[in-house]
């Protein structure tokens, strides 16, 4: 098996030394993506819900990119700012992930890339 960089040109570049994600053999593990608009580089407005739901669209960008999708996803590892967000997270996860949702271990943390409000990771099977 071979490591391989993969890139999507629809989500935000890398804001450092790492790749968007890297597959290995059938598995494809992504970096944390954030909620950036892919055009503009700047971070969405709009709160938590605004957040995740670009943070979770590059996400699916990244996973296209791999050869995956969605529901291709066996794990996720999600970072809230708050847990005071962590309800409305939820609402907006469970759209993206409707049925048999992937395990997901959801933390709280001091700070954020860019200081935005959410960034999630994920582990994929292609």
């Amino acid at each position: 098996m071979e490591k391989k960089v993969t890139y999507s040109d629809k989500a935000p570049a890398a804001i450092g030394p790492y790749s968007q994600a890297i597959k290995w053999g059938n598995m494809l593990f992504t970096s944390g993506q954030i909620p950036l608009d892919p055009a503009s580089g700047q971070v969405v407005e709009g709160g938590i819900r605004a957040q995740t739901k670009q943070a979770l669209e590059n996400l699916k960008q990244v996973l296209i990119a791999g050869g995956a999708g969605l529901g291709n996803v066996v794990k996720t590892t999600c970072f809230l700012d708050s847990m005071n967000d962590f309800a409305q997270f939820n609402e907006v996860y469970a759209e993206y992930f409707k049925d048999g949702p992937p395990a997901r271990s959801c933390v709280a943390v001091d700070r954020l890339p860019r200081d935005v409000l959410v960034e999630i990771e994920a582990i994929a099977v292609v």
